[in-house]
């Protein structure tokens, strides 16, 4: 069984959102202009689409070689990018990439319904160490976290499909970041109520 190693928290953050932060910078400077590629024409975002694939592939190796490991949502984010955002490179097709974030939330909401199904929180196996909480308190966030990962799938469709290029990429860079952070601070109570404490002497 392969180590797992930690790194830096900045420098996790760092390639998390690294692609994200370039790939809105790029299409902030690159969104009105043209390219012109192997006899076709690109737009500034389609030609940012391919360089955030690039990122994501890049950045989530080095999150593998520095950790030691990739969660399945990094794996699943990355083969979603690859596959949708390839579909819009390939196709000269922008919608492909702004379904991604559709699909992901649906594929999360999907996988953790599947769990309550069950009388599960599958959120808790990934989670649990780094938040001790009540089994009941586990139950809860999930549903309402499956709730949300549904919520924001919605959200995204609605945007892409009624707003401009530049106002999803505003969506999917800030709005959908600012939403989950959101949700979790909304929970504080939830985290207060059901958290276990640490009743080791001197903590």
């Amino acid at each position: 069984m392969a180590e797992t190693k930690k790194i830096n928290p900045v420098l996790k953050m760092a390639l998390e959102l690294g692609p994200i932060i370039l790939f809105f910078a790029g299409f902030s400077r690159m969104k009105d202009q043209t390219f012109h590629i192997a006899g076709n024409e690109y737009s500034g975002f389609i030609v940012m689409t391919g360089v955030f694939i690039a990122l994501i592939i890049a950045t989530t190796g080095l999150l593998w070689a520095l950790t030691g490991k990739l969660s399945r949502m990094q794996l699943m984010t990355l083969i979603l990018v690859v596959v949708m955002g390839g579909l819009s490179v390939w196709l000269n097709d922008e919608r492909f990439i702004k379904m991604k974030p559709t699909l992901l939330y649906l594929a999360f909401g999907g996988i953790l319904g599947a769990g309550l199904l069950q009388g599960k929180s599958y959120l808790s196996s990934v989670m649990e160490e780094a938040l001790p909480m009540q089994p009941e308190g586990w139950m809860i966030l999930t549903r309402r976290l499956t709730a949300f990962f549904f919520a924001l799938a919605v959200a995204n469709e609605a945007v892409w499909r009624l707003m401009s290029t530049e106002a999803w990429v505003n969506f999917k860079t800030f709005g959908l970041t600012a939403a989950l952070f959101g949700f979790f601070m909304a929970q504080s109570r939830l985290f207060e109520r059901y958290g276990i404490k640490d009743d080791r002497p001197g903590t």
